[in-house]
């Protein structure tokens, strides 16, 4: 199964935003890389390059492969919703991204290889595949053998964040979807529209 496993500061680097969450060597140096630095001339970006740049970093937050993305705007140009939100909110409803929501692990990676190892329930049946699309009344938990996980157990112990449009319990560590978000309720910084207009050309 591909996945992302270069380095990830270097990235959050070349988007100037921690998109793979906090990070202190990102703190420290927040200017693009390369060999001249952070006062290296660089030139103005064309329409294409910002439109390119921000479907790279919407991939890169989210964990999705080129051909993935594109088959996900496909399903969001045929829906009735806007584009770009019904982009992202496909996005936000993967498997993956719904474990990392509800604090089950530290980081969509994390998230994905529990789901991809078995950890994780949808309805009462084992689901492993990462891209699973959650649909609304889901109830997703951990499997009962994976309960005693010491990286499952130290995420839920440190999750404080309140996700309005999930239901969390956690002690039997039980989820559920109870309303697809808004575009307001989805905090990464990605600017959906220019998505739109790169796949639109």
């Amino acid at each position: 199964m591909a996945r992302y496993i270069g380095p990830k500061t270097k990235i959050a680097r070349k988007f100037s935003d921690p998109i793979f969450g906090a990070d202190k060597y990102f703190e420290k140096r927040k200017f693009p890389p390369g060999q001249h630095g952070p006062n290296g001339r660089r030139g103005k970006k064309s329409d294409y390059a910002l439109q390119l740049a921000e479907k790279q970093k919407a991939k890169y937050t989210y964990g999705i492969l080129e051909k993935q993305f594109s088959n996900l705007f496909k399903k969001a140009s045929r829906s009735k919703m806007i584009t770009g939100e019904a982009l992202l909110q496909f996005c936000e409803l993967r498997l993956d991204n719904i474990v990392y929501r509800l604090g089950i692990s530290n980081t969509r990676n994390g998230a994905r290889q529990l789901v991809s190892h078995k950890h994780i329930t949808v309805n009462g049946s084992i689901v492993n595949i990462p891209s699973y699309l959650v649909k609304m009344g889901d109830v997703i938990s951990v499997r009962q053998k994976s309960k005693s996980l010491e990286c499952i157990s130290s995420a839920i112990s440190k999750n404080s964040d309140i996700i309005e449009w999930l239901e969390w319990n956690i002690d039997v560590m039980k989820g559920k979807l109870i309303n697809v978000p808004n575009r307001d309720q989805i905090p990464e910084n990605i600017k959906e529209q220019l998505i739109v207009e790169l796949y639109s050309k």
